[in-house]
């Protein structure tokens, strides 16, 4: 028997990032949950809460909610109870377990993740960052770079870059081109660098809707190696073999969404650091560093 329909109210303070992130996690594990989600963000004032109250009522389902202020929590708490719909606060547990073992009561004080510090700073300068190094713009600037991504063309090298650069890392991409060298940046690089690659069925696939947007559908197989199969499996083989032969760990896209990928590429820079960090102190000191620093 199918699942019924299930109103789901979401209820924040503000940008309702975290409930969206919530849902979309608990509701992966459904096949066909049949959920029809209402979003209620910046709600701060009880003109917006009663907006939400009316919309409960019209549709009734279960709330989860991200309330601050404690007179909007409790109007909304007794509303879901007077509808007869569960409700749920989405980090109270949180919040309680981190205040017992931190010692110390949080602060009431919404959106305090959106806040303009230094980490947002840090998101925007990444931003900036890979908007002028993407798809080998700006290799100079491989220096300032936290990741390098290489891989052939279309195996999502920029919105991973993109991704990254919204956790704040600054993320430069290269194209592995047939024929093309690579920039001198990358033979002795300062930062780890990942290489993408795809299965050749799935990239042939992508690259052939590509085409389709931009009007060139029409080319002949033979005439153009960017979606022939042959040339593309060796595209995909000759960019594996460089990134072994110089040992750049490999992630395959394939089955894996840009959210997966990140976090992978994010695994390789923690063991790329953690390697350099014992090369470091594996390294006998030298007595003049003491007196004269590093040697440059």
């Amino acid at each position: 028997m199918a699942p019924r329909n299930t109103n789901l109210h979401l209820v924040s303070d503000s940008t309702g990032e975290t409930l969206n992130s919530i849902a979309r996690a608990a509701l992966s594990r459904f096949d066909d949950p049949g959920v029809v989600q209402h979003r209620w963000f910046l709600v701060r004032s009880r003109m917006n809460l009663d907006r939400v109250i009316e919309g409960i009522e019209q549709e009734p389902g279960p709330v989860i909610f991200t309330l601050v202020d404690r007179s909007l929590r409790h109007t909304l708490e007794e509303t879901c109870g007077r509808v007869g719909v569960p409700f749920i606060s989405a980090l109270d547990s949180v919040m309680e377990l981190l205040q017992t073992e931190i010692g110390a009561r949080a602060t009431e004080k919404r959106a305090a993740q959106h806040v303009m510090d230094a980490d947002y700073f840090r998101r925007i300068d990444a931003m900036h960052y890979v908007l002028s190094h993407d798809d080998g713009q700006g290799t100079a600037g491989i220096a300032n770079a936290d990741v390098v991504l290489v891989g052939v063309s279309r195996s999502s090298k920029t919105p991973t870059c993109f991704y990254l650069a919204n956790r704040g890392v600054k993320a430069a991409n290269i194209p592995l081109v047939p024929g093309a060298p690579l920039p001198p940046e990358l033979d002795n690089p300062p930062c780890p660098v990942v290489g993408l690659t795809i299965d050749p069925v799935a990239l042939l696939d992508i690259r052939r809707h590509r085409l389709k947007i931009i009007g060139a559908e029409g080319v002949r197989v033979g005439e153009n190696e960017y979606v022939d199969p042959e040339a593309v499996k060796k595209e995909i083989l000759a960019g594996r073999r460089l990134c072994a032969a110089r040992g750049w760990p490999v992630i395959d896209v394939t089955r894996r969404s840009i959210e997966e990928t990140a976090a992978t590429v994010m695994q390789q820079v923690d063991l790329w650091h953690l390697k350099q960090g014992r090369q470091a102190t594996a390294q006998p000191l030298d007595p003049a560093t003491t007196i004269l620093g590093p040697r440059r």
